[in-house]
């Protein structure tokens, strides 16, 4: 009977590796940015209410519905 276990190395990072997260990271950062630059603000008095339990007005749309 051996002793003999097998050994879990960690595998290393290559460089595809780095590259492949690197490039994600770039284009995850650069669509929020497009986004941001593109996207109207949000008029919060016109927003209609998340949760309208009791308060009278409509919750139909939600909280990303524009105003009419």
């Amino acid at each position: 009977m051996s002793n003999a276990s097998p050994q879990s190395t960690p595998q290393a990072h290559t460089s595809s590796t780095w590259a492949l997260r690197i490039v994600f990271w770039l284009l995850l950062i650069g669509f929020l940015a497009w986004d941001v630059m593109h996207s109207a603000p949000i008029d919060l008095r016109f927003e209609k209410p998340l949760i309208a339990a009791g308060s009278g007005q409509s919750s139909v749309g939600g909280h990303c519905s524009m105003p009419d």
